[in-house]
């Protein structure tokens, strides 16, 4: 049972969103979840480019992949492109302890809104950049996007079987993953300001972030010098270890060790494969992948994937099913877990998000607040930095929120 204490981690800090799309909007979030005070500034008019772009609506206006990366955040409406906008943006900064931004490289340094400009009104802000390839390198100014990221880092090449087309992961590994990133680095800087005195800048890319996460893949190569390559669901330091077939579809399963191996062999009742000169150790059956496979098939295709899946797991070998999203979210487990849950929102009614990934104890993240409405903290926000009713009328006449 979980207790909540008096704060969340990050009650007390606050951030400054100026990103759109996925990696920086979900960055916040992240923040957000933790009781960051998130404030997302928006172009006026049009807002983040996903609340009319990205997936299915509901009622109103913004999309639902809008509604699941902007919960616990405030927005506020702010045309950076005038003077007055950027004059209110560095007033919300001199406060503010993090700012992410996702625009192309240089062009918050154009707008005079760069690190070296903001740390002038704020030494201890930490400013974090995301973008496609990062701040420098040849690539730097080519738009940035998952696809291009993961096809450019490796990513794709080992993606999908052999002999296929390009295939890029399912989901999106690198906005994601440079997300994350960017968060764990982003509260380190956070903390060493915290220690210092001395923000500073964190350079974060969704190219950087999709080679990171080949560390496996990329020692095979440093190890025998032949570039990896696709293997479909298979894995290329052990064997079995992937989806096998069976008589009403395929489950994935990993013998991944001698015992297990040799357990699975005697639970199958396929002992002469034990005798097999081609699958006597690992590094055979990594050789001889294929027939290995199908041998172990002519088996599995005997019986369901539920009756495998069963056996093998009460006789201590890993399997499980391949669940789509709705079995997986409506599966014990995914329940268990809380991955799916209800956000309250005042146009779209009750608003399917995903659940928290990490779980805390002491202080378990919350949804406090629903995915905002575009500008729909301006004045409460101006509010907060003393700026009064007759100043926003002005601030509005020099186009400071108009598109």
């Amino acid at each position: 049972m979980s207790r909540q204490t008096s704060k969340l981690p990050l009650e007390g800090v606050r951030v400054l969103d100026i990103s759109q799309v996925m990696a920086g909007p979900y960055a916040c979030m992240l923040l957000g979840d933790l009781g960051a005070d998130v404030i997302k500034i928006e172009p006026p008019g049009s807002g983040d480019q996903t609340r009319g772009s990205m997936g299915f609506k509901m009622k109103g206006p913004d999309s639902l992949g809008f509604l699941n990366m902007n919960r616990n955040k405030r927005s506020v409406a702010l045309n950076l492109k005038s003077e007055a906008g950027r004059r209110l943006l560095l007033k919300l900064a001199e406060d503010a302890d993090i700012l992410i931004e996702n625009y192309r490289p240089g062009a918050m340094r154009r707008l005079g809104l760069g690190y070296e400009d903001l740390r002038k009104v704020n030494p201890k802000l930490v400013y974090t950049s995301i973008s496609g390839f990062g701040q420098n390198g040849p690539w730097a100014d080519r738009p940035g996007f998952d696809l291009m990221a993961q096809a450019m880092s490796g990513v794709m090449s080992v993606t999908g079987y052999p002999d296929s087309p390009p295939v890029k992961c399912g989901v999106p590994v690198a906005d994601i993953g440079c997300a994350l990133f960017a968060v764990y680095a982003t509260l380190a800087a956070y903390i060493g300001a915290k220690n210092t005195g001395e923000g500073q800048y964190v350079d974060a890319a969704l190219f950087d972030a999709a080679m990171a996460f080949s560390v496996w893949d990329i020692c095979d190569y440093w190890g025998t010098g032949k570039p990896p390559e696709p293997l479909g669901t298979s894995n290329k330091m052990t064997a079995p270890y992937q989806a096998m077939q069976c008589a009403d579809g395929y489950f994935v399963m990993g013998a991944n060790n001698q015992k297990l191996w040799v357990q699975l062999c005697e639970l199958m009742d396929r002992r002469e494969l034990l005798a097999d000169a081609r699958f006597g150790t690992i590094a055979l059956r990594l050789a001889n992948r294929q027939a290995l496979q199908e041998e172990l098939e002519q088996t599995f295709r005997g019986n369901t994937k539920d009756y495998w899946v069963g056996t093998l797991l009460a006789n201590g070998i890993p399997a499980g099913p391949i669940l789509s999203y709705p079995e997986a979210f409506d599966s014990e487990h995914g329940r268990a877990r809380q991955m799916r849950m209800e956000i309250d929102h005042p146009v779209e009614g009750k608003v399917p998000n995903i659940g928290f990934a990490v779980k805390l104890s002491g202080t378990p993240q919350q949804v406090r607040r629903h995915p905002p409405r575009l500008g729909e903290h301006n004045d409460e926000v101006l509010e907060e930095l003393g700026i009064s009713a007759a100043e926003r009328e002005q601030l509005a006449s020099q186009g400071a929120f108009n598109a």
